[in-house]
């Protein structure tokens, strides 16, 4: 079991910037979260400074990798103050995408960040719920290979760094392969490129991070990792409105926003503010899916809309935002889902792969229209 003090006493055989002190000993240090053989490290820095430090993390990394036990490391950059100074992080002018701001400044910082699309990719599409529960991720798997076999080609990222479940949803258990320059060689299954941090920590594992390592992870997951030339890279984003969705609206132009929700009042509620937080970005809602949305029995064909049933469709007619389509709660999705094989694998040919066929074709024809012709908006927060 590796331990907090072992990765200290190892990082202290790193020089700090000034090239002297050790690093523990400059107060820079932020976080240190070990997950089974992995370690991550946060170090505090004003965003000008970000690539002038990078040396610094690659000693970091380094001399955590040589400790018995450990199977990766990552050392991020944040601009997050100092516990207790009250000081605000520095404005940034042209940080790398490793360093994020974090508190009241921060918002203002991301106004002059380089927001440069990945390359290669021509459309990056959130989907996203205002709450857990929905069934956002399952959706977001099963549109992806919808696309997929709509002939695009697509790649998703997995943005739910607390509760990652892209590697179960695609049945994945190998992790992405590291190449020499330092970028991640995503899994591919089903001609589906996935990324996500449940390759990288025990999946057991509670990850308990704070926002600006959250906000670190995600950059990277982005941006250090070889997505090739791909057209559509699907962001199965976390439940809410809070720092990873700003992360992506401050950072790359998304082509826009698929907001899914179960047909109830109480996700409803949840999904309006979804959709205002992604329209204050200025970031396009492509349109919003109503999941869950009937339950037929399957041994007397009777119809339950135990969620109650047409919702989203009309809260998606009364915010004047497109509706893509509906998703019944099914038994097979979610023991397709469960197994490894999303129902648009398993069963190509059924009613429930059919149903997601028909939302990627709305979005695919949507992104073809020019919404992402968009580029990343400036966002200011008083």
């Amino acid at each position: 079991m590796i331990t907090r003090d072992q990765v200290l006493a190892a990082l202290a055989r790193v020089p700090g910037p000034d090239g002297v002190t050790p690093l523990p000993e400059t107060g820079l240090m932020s976080d240190v979260a070990i997950n089974g053989d992995r370690v991550y490290v946060a170090i505090r820095t004003e965003p000008a400074r970000a690539a002038a430090m990078e040396p610094l993390c690659r000693a970091a990394e380094q001399a955590i990798a040589a400790l018995p036990g450990v199977a990766g490391a990552l050392v991020a950059l944040t601009a997050e103050a100092a516990p207790g100074t009250g000081a605000r992080p520095a404005p940034a002018r042209a940080a790398g995408p490793r360093t994020m701001g974090h508190g009241p400044g921060a918002s203002r910082a991301a106004a002059g960040r380089n927001r440069a699309a990945v390359p290669g990719v021509r459309h990056i599409v959130a989907v996203a719920s205002g709450k857990g529960g929905v069934g956002k991720s399952t959706t977001a798997c099963n549109l992806a290979l919808a696309l997929s076999g709509l002939g695009l080609s697509v790649g998703l990222l997995d943005a739910d760094i607390y509760g990652p479940s892209a590697p179960r949803l695609f049945g994945i258990s190998e992790k992405p392969e590291m190449l020499e320059n330092r970028m991640l060689k995503p899994p591919v299954r089903w001609g589906v490129k996935v990324m996500s941090i449940g390759f990288l920590v025990d999946p057991e594992a509670a990850i308990i991070w704070r926002g600006p390592m959250v906000m670190s992870a995600l950059q990277q997951l982005l941006r250090e990792v070889v997505w090739g030339d791909l057209d559509v890279l699907v962001v199965d984003m976390p439940p809410g409105t809070g720092d990873a969705q700003l992360t992506m609206a401050q950072n790359v132009p998304l082509a826009g926003a698929v907001i899914v929700s179960t047909p109830q009042d109480l996700a409803l509620i949840d999904a309006r503010r979804g959709v205002a937080m992604f329209d204050k970005v200025d970031v396009p809602v492509l349109g919003v899916v109503e999941n869950m949305s009937t339950f037929i029995c399957p041994a007397c064909g009777t119809r339950s809309d135990i969620f109650g049933h047409g919702g989203a469709r009309h809260e998606a007619e009364r915010i004047g935002a497109p509706f893509l389509g509906e998703i019944p709660l099914h038994m097979t999705i979610r023991e397709t889902s469960d197994a490894g094989r999303p129902v648009v694998i398993s069963e190509p040919e059924g009613p429930h792969a059919a149903a997601y066929l028909a939302i990627a074709r709305e979005i695919a024809g949507r992104l073809a229209a020019g919404a992402s012709t968009r580029k990343a908006p400036r966002i200011v927060i008083d």
